[in-house]
């Protein structure tokens, strides 16, 4: 199967005040398939809102190409334009999205009128409302977002999206501002319009827990790289990175405190850059790799669709 959306040895590198380079995504192989759910997860400033960005044409790549349905994507304003009716993103915070000043009537509308959809505009908003939950739409076209709650508002982000047809939803931490309640009903609505519309998404989340229920692939971002990548049941039930493995702590009874912050992006260690946090190295469970760990730097994945891992111990010979 061609992929939908893939991202070639991506990185993105920005000039801090001090002269430095931010490596904020330093080799990065992904793909997304048609009708796939994929999560990137990670913490904060592993660079995964940067990936996300750069897929969506926001931030011009330092290196790599990304790629939509085999083509490069174009940077021209006309081209930007017609990529994203194809590809549409969900913010986190879906007050922040919506203009207060707008109904609901006109957030949807907003995207086909720039877009100069042809057809009747009211149907067509009508019809995103109903897809993304919000029935009888009608009854919401007049309403301001300040009188919806935190999950109707996403809806009517989602709705905006919607409305455009696109192919593939990206969608950053879309239930993280929301309350649990909300969330699983969110979360059931992505997968519902993945079966209907097949909808494919990139779900850009920390929550491992999201990942496990939502996702079919995962791919796992730790300081600007991919650091494990699989299917969803694979990748969570053995992991075999030790970040992956920390990240899945925490939702056990016993979790792995990693030591320290992640490093800077402007200086990445040398060697594997997990190595200065790694359990598995402070510990001595991978002694005997520990000189390839501290300055040995590991191929980046391709981003295939099997399992694959970016660690010396994990890819060490197994010895009887």
């Amino acid at each position: 199967m061609s992929p939908l959306l893939r991202a070639e040895d991506l990185a993105v590198h920005f000039r801090s005040r001090n002269g430095a380079t931010a490596r904020a995504v330093d080799g990065v192989n992904l793909t997304v398939n048609a009708g796939e759910i994929t999560a990137l997860v990670g913490e904060s400033g592993c660079g995964k809102t940067t990936l996300a960005r750069t897929l969506l044409g926001l931030e011009r790549p330092t290196r790599g190409q990304v790629s939509f349905e085999g083509r490069p994507l174009p940077y021209s304003t006309k081209g930007l334009r017609a990529y994203r009716r194809q590809v549409q993103l969900i913010l986190q915070d879906p007050t922040g999205a919506l203009n207060p000043r707008q109904t609901v009537y006109e957030a949807v509308a907003e995207g086909l009128r720039i877009h100069r959809t042809p057809g009747n505009e009211a149907d067509q908003v009508a019809d995103a409302l109903s897809r993304a939950g919000l029935r009888p739409p009608e009854r919401f076209f007049r309403t301001f977002p300040h009188e919806l709650s935190g999950g109707q508002r996403q809806r009517v982000v989602i709705a905006g999206a919607l409305a455009l047809h696109p192919r593939l939803l990206i969608a950053d931490e879309p239930v993280a501002s929301l309350d649990a309640s909300v969330r699983g009903e969110i979360l059931a609505l992505l997968l519902k319009l993945r079966a209907d519309l097949d909808l494919a998404a990139l779900v850009v989340t920390h929550d491992l827990g999201l990942a496990w229920n939502i996702a079919d692939r995962v791919a796992v971002m730790y300081l600007g790289r991919i650091v494990e990548v699989g299917p969803v049941e694979q990748v969570l039930t053995h992991p075999q990175h030790p970040y992956t493995q920390a990240l899945l702590s925490v939702l056990g009874e016993t979790p792995t405190v990693l030591t320290g912050e992640a490093p800077d992006p402007t200086r990445v260690p040398g060697g594997c850059r997990f190595h200065p946090r790694c359990p598995a190295l402070a510990t001595g469970i991978a002694d005997p790799v520990a000189e390839s760990c501290r300055r040995r730097d590991l191929p980046i994945l391709t981003g295939a669709t099997d399992i694959e891992v970016a660690c010396h111990l994990a890819t060490a010979p197994v010895r009887g």
